[in-house]
């Protein structure tokens, strides 16, 4: 290991060291030999931050753990993302009780706000359908000073309370906000509102409509109508149109702010009979629209909101209408658009999104809206269009593919048994400092032995084990039979392996 040292070591310096080396074990061994050569030197939060992050990245969970005793032992100052991303590194590695425990320990350590990590654990544990543990969490934790806002953790155990069918419940948490000295945000509302129309609570969920009018609702937010289009629909679901038809009045005037002018144009005689509720569901989203003032944020939550539910066709109507108002799409509603259409398959309309759609628009695609179509390709077995994304990601400014992006085309075309595409793609992202996965290393090492590329997976194994991962039995077993076929005498090689 060659590494020049600086006359004088700085926490900034000893960062961007570590950071360059493949290997994670050998980062922890220089983070490590810092305080040894330099007496002076002292980690601070930060350093340490990059060093459990290098860790968590690379599967190293047991070392992650060693660093983060050492920075409790240190009593550095450091921040609650520290934290945050090592729970969720725990927590994906399916070790949530670990993750609890370190959440849990977060105390011991000189944290002044760790309300993300508790916000982060919460959620895991709801995930997880942990919710008794969730709620006894909370009761535990909620009253620290360190937890600055409880605005979001509310929200997840009415959440929980809703999936369980107990929207009762998660209304008394909602009414209960107010003496949490909190107040109910628009997720708050989104929340109950559909936990209640789930449970068939349409008059509590009216009362609640009601209530958001004169608390969030003052000004006529156009986001607002994803709320009132979950109220309306559970109404026409039930049968009860007039009702609904009577609300849709409520909710352009009190809640949309809409002119009387704008009003008085809606006919909604159509929607009267009741017969084909979809269809009725379908006027009333466009009476939401057509009433209330044109507005980005009103068309931006209602097509994303379709395009989320799989309901394309009415998303696009609603682009259409948009774009006649003078109003182009926004980025969100393209990465929305391209999602829905990879869900059902339309791979051809998908890559439009990117090829015709945003040339017409006054945004350009970015790495999500990117990594979403070259899922999508690739998942169809088209992954040698997919490399070509790959070229123009390249040319675009500001658009620079990550390692997500490198990971969806190597796994993409060692699918569709392109290995040495794969190769090449491979190679790319190490020099981009994006390190893959030891199960990347698997697919293509194996992928490799049976096409005669035994030198590339002989390459690309010592590559594994200079980043510190151990290879699995399966890739010696591809090597050797590989080896074996071409010299076509494997079953006497194996006879003299083992009697050796």
């Amino acid at each position: 290991m060659s590494i020049r040292w600086p006359r004088i070591l700085t926490p900034t310096h000893l960062s961007q060291i570590i950071t360059t080396q493949k290997n994670s074990l050998i980062a922890l061994q220089i983070f490590n030999q810092a305080q040894q050569k330099y007496p002076n030197y002292r980690h601070n939060g930060p350093i340490y931050a990059t060093m459990i992050n290098i860790l968590g990245n690379s599967g190293r969970l047991s070392e992650m753990k060693q660093v983060i005793d050492q920075m409790k032992d240190d009593s550095c100052e450091c921040k609650d993302s520290v934290f945050v991303g090592a729970i969720k590194t725990f927590a994906s590695a399916g070790m949530v009780n670990e993750a609890i425990n370190l959440f849990n320990s977060i105390p011991q350590f000189n944290c002044v706000n760790f309300t993300e990590s508790f916000n982060t654990i919460l959620g895991i544990m709801v995930k997880e359908s942990n919710y008794k543990a969730a709620h006894q969490l909370f009761l535990e934790n909620s009253w620290r000073l360190e937890v600055k806002s409880r605005v979001k953790s509310l929200n997840l155990l009415m959440e929980a309370l809703c999936h369980f069918k107990k929207s009762d419940l998660a209304l008394n948490i909602f009414q209960e906000m107010y003496f949490q000295g909190c107040y109910p945000d628009r997720e708050s509302y989104r929340i109950l509102m559909k936990g209640l129309c789930d449970d068939g609570r349409l008059n509590e969920a009216i009362h609640l409509l009601y209530s958001m009018f004169w608390r969030i609702s003052q000004k006529g937010s156009g986001e607002d109508i994803v709320i009132y289009r979950i109220l309306l629909d559970a109404l026409c679901d039930n049968g009860k149109v007039e009702e609904a038809l009577e609300i849709v009045g409520k909710v352009l005037r009190k809640g949309l702010k809409a002119p009387k002018s704008r009003r008085q144009r809606l006919d909604l005689s159509k929607c009267r009979d009741g017969e084909d509720s979809e269809a009725t569901k379908r006027l009333i989203n466009e009476a939401l629209i057509r009433g209330g003032i044109p507005s980005m944020g009103s068309y931006s939550a209602m097509a994303i909101d379709l395009y989320n539910e799989g309901r394309v066709d009415e998303a696009e109507k609603l682009l259409d209408e948009m774009r006649k108002k003078g109003f182009w799409p926004s980025l969100l509603m393209y990465e929305a658009k391209a999602q829905a259409l990879s869900k059902k398959g339309r791979v051809s309309e998908v890559v439009k999104v990117i090829e015709e759609d945003m040339e017409e628009g006054t945004c350009v695609p970015s790495v999500r809206l990117y990594n979403i179509v070259l899922k999508c390709l690739c998942d169809a077995g088209d992954s040698e269009l997919a490399v070509g994304y790959l070229k123009k990601m390249a040319k675009q400014v500001g658009c620079v593919a990550d390692k997500e992006t490198y990971s969806i085309l190597v796994n993409g075309l060692c699918k569709d048994g392109k290995f040495v595409e794969a190769s090449r793609v491979l190679e790319e992202m190490l020099i981009k400092s994006h390190w893959p996965g030891a199960g990347t290393y698997t697919l293509l090492v194996r992928g490799l032995c049976p096409i005669g590329r035994q030198y590339e997976a002989v390459m690309w194994l010592e590559e594994m084990v200079s980043q510190g991962m151990l290879p699995d039995l399966s890739i010696w077993n591809s090597l050797v039979a590989s080896v074996c076929c071409k010299m076509g005498e494997m079953d006497v090689c194996l006879e003299d392996i083992v009697t050796q």
